[in-house]
């Protein structure tokens, strides 16, 4: 006796083992299983490039940890020995400039969102952390939870509203949310911000490990597991799906909305997790700079995190990163350039410019987007690429788009 299923299952059996009109045997299920098998998507196979950079970064990394026990001088670079506190302090920014330009990176590079309200977050988590440890008597990691769960709900409002328009309006719309935020620090209300002094941190709930300058090289570890837990985040949602319809989002929006996704609460998404990224850079540059300060949360900032990604070249994670440590380092020792007495012996037409910091990293950049339209990393690439192509050009023949390069 055969039941239904018996009698389906024998004609499937019958039609796979068919012989073909052309030979072999037709296999109709089967064709189906191997087409999806096909389809799915391959995984990327570990090349010796990548490799090779995984190995580089480690070792990078490795460096930076022993840099602290090391003594390491670079003149002109740090302000003294590489284990003294005055250069660690200064490493520990380049690192967390770095990372929040990696933040503004997932925003521009991968979302191609041009938000000039980026610092917004970035001062509530300094502020806001401040405030709290101010006011109520709490451990650090509590206030830090408390901060990063406010500074959740405040992306996902100001995004929410940010979104709804595209291009230009967007970037009008977060930077009036950015100056409302600063107002509102510059006001003090109830003396909470300090206005223009800024808040001193208050230590009596940290862990003494943290506090003080005997204690810099801690922050320094500090600031480095940041940077790296940064990239680390900022590379996993650049290669998730979210990252790709964001990237898909960036190049033709209309055919991702054609394709069926949402490209709003895509963008919503990445809008949110660069905002909670800076907010905990926020709240440790807190720790840091044992205070708090107006220009944590002013439209500047925004401004300066562009500038970083553009010198180290938009779309490049290593070049955030380059480009935060490159800007930071000259900001500080422009600084000390400008007052130095070498400056201030020089002829007006000269120590005028020189005497001002802001305006030598402005020629600066002016000189990068001329010449280097990549950017650091992209001019280091197209390099790279040339020599690749000259020394495969040496052993084979010379084609007329290679002498026409050379030429150019």
């Amino acid at each position: 006796m055969t039941t239904d299923t018996d009698t389906s299952s024998t004609d499937d059996t019958a039609r796979q083992d068919r012989p073909a009109p052309h030979g072999g045997t037709a296999r109709g299920p089967r064709k189906h299983d191997a087409r999806g098998a096909a389809g799915s998507a391959p995984r990327p196979a570990i090349t010796g490039r990548r490799l090779a950079c995984w190995a580089a970064g480690a070792a990078g990394v490795l460096l930076l940890v022993l840099l602290p026990l090391l003594n390491i001088s670079l003149p002109g670079v740090l302000p003294g020995p590489s284990y003294t506190p005055g250069s660690l302090q200064l490493l520990a920014m380049c690192m967390l400039m770095a990372a929040a330009a990696l933040t503004y990176h997932l925003l521009l590079g991968v979302a191609g969102l041009l938000s000039f309200g980026h610092a917004l977050y970035f001062g509530a988590g300094v502020y806001g952390l401040a405030i709290i440890l101010q006011n109520l008597d709490i451990p650090l990691l509590p206030a830090m939870g408390l901060t990063l769960l406010i500074v959740v709900v405040l992306a996902h409002v100001v995004g929410s509203i940010s979104l709804r328009v595209n291009g230009i309006p967007f970037a009008m719309v977060t930077l009036a949310f950015a100056q409302a935020g600063s107002v509102i620090v510059g006001r003090n209300p109830d003396g909470r911000t300090g206005g223009d002094e800024g808040l001193t941190l208050r230590t009596d709930n940290l862990p003494d490990v943290l506090v003080g300058v005997v204690n810099t090289r801690n922050l320094y570890w500090l600031a480095l597991a940041v940077l790296v837990a940064v990239f680390i985040v900022v590379t996993w949602v650049q290669s998730s799906r979210a990252g790709h319809a964001a990237a898909a989002v960036r190049e033709n929006e209309l055919r991702v909305r054609v394709l069926g996704l949402q490209p709003y609460l895509v963008k919503l998404l990445i809008f949110v997790v660069s905002a909670v990224l800076v907010c905990v850079i926020g709240m440790v540059f807190l720790l840091l700079q044992s205070g708090a300060v107006p220009r944590a949360v002013s439209s500047d900032l925004t401004v300066t995190l562009l500038v970083m990604v553009v010198l180290g070249g938009v779309g490049s994670r290593w070049g955030a990163v380059i480009g935060g440590v490159f800007y930071t380092i000259l900001d500080q020792r422009l600084t000390t350039l400008a007052n130095s007495e070498a400056v201030k012996s020089l002829p007006d037409i000269l120590r005028v410019p020189l005497s001002e910091p802001l305006f030598i990293l402005g020629t600066l950049f002016i000189l990068v987007v001329i010449f280097l339209p990549g950017g650091i990393t992209g001019t280091a690439e197209r390099l790279a690429q040339r020599r690749r192509g000259r020394r495969a050009g040496s052993h084979g023949t010379e084609t007329p788009r290679d002498i026409l390069e050379d030429a150019a």
